[in-house]
């Protein structure tokens, strides 16, 4: 499982472990835990980056529309996986 590291200005560095990715309607989104195993809190990030940064961006979903459908793709994807806080 790869683990990426999120660096905020003026906090420190967190480490998530990415369980899956996917692109709905052009945007990327990846679900990431900070569990490398076993049930864990999971979150739903998008990448907000522009083509011209050198490393990507991303932020946390709020929409709960946006939310729902990215949750439901991941769910389809994972098969076994519910996203229960999701829906």
């Amino acid at each position: 499982m790869e683990k990426i590291i999120f660096e905020s200005e003026g906090e420190e560095p967190v480490e998530f472990y990415v369980l899956e990715q996917t692109k709905l309607g052009g945007v990327s989104y990846i679900l990431v835990t900070e569990e490398e195993e076993g049930d864990g809190e999971a979150l739903i990030l998008k990448d907000i980056s522009a083509r011209e940064d050198t490393e990507a961006l991303y932020e946390v979903v709020a929409d709960e529309t946006e939310l729902d459908a990215v949750a439901a793709v991941f769910e389809n994807i994972l098969g076994d996986v519910e996203l229960a806080g999701m829906e």
